[in-house]
């Protein structure tokens, strides 16, 4: 006979599946408290620093203080909120739930998207602490009316619980790297207020289906949430520059209890160890990963030149294959930059932007143009700098290689490019667009 706590009954009706999915998950519902600089704008600031300059510059900035809400999606101590939760945030505090203790501790951004509003932190914690995470649901897996909880810290009130039904589902399929849209978004009538923000959407079984995003003001019973199927994919593009510039080629994401591979690079190690998409990762060098985050540290310490063991599933056959990572620049160079598109470029360091009378060091400088070539068609010359290749900011040669390698040859890339246009005597610089077809 299972025990139940002092003063509760077996027959106890207030005991049903929202109490029940509560408990499991509010121990892993964190707030979340970030502080942001902010510089003053006055308008007597010229006055003040022409008399009392030195001492005037070293006056304390305002802080701004926001409150928000998280979720802890790994024992290790990884949470997961909104990513304008922690923009621009100078320092972060997370505190664990009255269920898990209570505890504060003091946080650091893992990673964020913009596009998809979601932002992955680390606690900075002891070693060895272990913390209550939550479990993913299914991707998909939502019925329409089905009951729904919000958890969260609405107004800074501490954790709270409101409850609804889930009105509609995501309108329609994602498209990779793009903004997120009302249309893929869940709605539900549960009540999502301010600070209930990066907070989980669950449903009865206690697993997170989504994390709240936003309210519609105009109505009433109107809230959002990021599908989980979108947060473990952004997951996953998170840490992939969390593989210290290993080639490993799949992307591998959380999809309920289990790793589902989302998409594998053509010619990359996993593609040739015979990893397809759908594949569920069971097993990495011999033993079970608790999680996303485990899996992918256990493929970050094989480090180069040493074979992974990954034990997969595929329909009802399981399978054992060896991969071998390899090192980024060895595939992602710029001899590849320079076969797809004409293209000779150099990364810029402080000292050669101001000898080409740049202000920043963003963006990759084209030190050549090939005769005939794709750039050459685009009018692009010596002397330019690409910003940003499709909106991806290219600051090193291994990002624009890597996009580049992804494309079929008569593909066309759009460039954000810096030109250098001379008036009179003196030369600016200019930012221009213009697409590229790989060759």
């Amino acid at each position: 006979m299972a025990l139940l706590p002092v003063g509760r009954s077996a027959e106890d009706p207030r005991h049903d599946a929202v109490v029940e999915a509560v408990a499991k998950v509010m121990p892993a519902v964190v707030n979340i408290g970030t502080e942001t600089i902010v510089q003053v704008s006055d308008p007597l600031s010229g006055l003040f620093e022409q008399f009392w300059g030195p001492y005037y510059r070293r006056r304390p900035p305002s802080a701004q203080y926001s409150l928000g809400s998280g979720v802890i999606v790994d024992e290790a101590g990884y949470v997961l909120t909104n990513n304008h939760v922690t923009r621009r945030a100078r320092r972060i505090w997370v505190k664990l739930s009255e269920e898990a203790g209570g505890k504060t501790y003091e946080a650091e951004v893992v990673a964020g998207s913009e596009g998809r509003d979601v932002a992955l932190l680390r606690l900075l914690t002891e070693p060895g602490e272990r913390f209550t995470a939550v479990k993913f649901a299914e991707d998909d897996d939502l019925l329409l009316g089905e009951t729904v909880l919000a958890l969260g810290n609405p107004f800074g009130l501490g954790g709270s619980v409101s409850r609804g039904i889930l009105s509609s589902k995501s309108r329609r399929p994602p498209e990779e790297d793009s903004p997120l849209q009302l249309e893929d978004w869940l709605q539900t009538d549960a009540a999502i207020n301010p600070g209930n923000s990066g907070g989980p959407l669950i449903n009865l079984r206690g697993e997170l289906i989504g994390i709240s995003v936003a309210i519609y003001r105009e109505g009433q019973g109107i809230g959002f949430a990021i599908p989980i199927k979108r947060v473990g994919e952004a997951m996953a593009d998170m840490f992939s520059p969390e593989l210290k510039r290993l080639w490993f080629g799949a992307r591998v994401r959380p999809a309920g209890s289990s790793l589902r591979v989302s998409r594998v690079e053509p010619d990359s190690p996993a593609s040739r160890a015979g990893l397809k998409e759908g594949d569920v990762v069971r097993r990495i060098n011999g033993r079970e990963p608790r999680g996303f985050v485990e899996f992918t540290q256990e493929l970050m310490a094989a480090g180069d030149g040493k074979d992974v063991e990954l034990v997969y599933e595929r329909g009802d056959a399981t399978r054992a294959v060896q991969v071998r990572l390899v090192p980024e620049a060895e595939v992602f160079n710029e001899r590849l930059i320079k076969d797809r598109t004409g293209l000779s470029v150099q990364e810029l360091d402080r000292e050669l932007a101001w000898r080409m009378g740049l202000r920043s060091t963003q963006g990759l400088l084209v030190a050549g143009v090939e005769d005939g070539s794709p750039a050459e068609r685009l009018g692009l010359e010596r002397g330019s700098v690409i910003l940003s290749a499709d909106g991806t900011a290219t600051d090193d040669v291994v990002t624009l290689a890597r996009l580049l390698h992804a494309r079929a040859a008569g593909e066309k890339v759009q460039l954000a490019v810096l030109i250098r246009v001379q008036r009179g005597r003196s030369i600016w610089p200019q930012q221009a667009r213009g697409e590229l077809e790989l060759r």
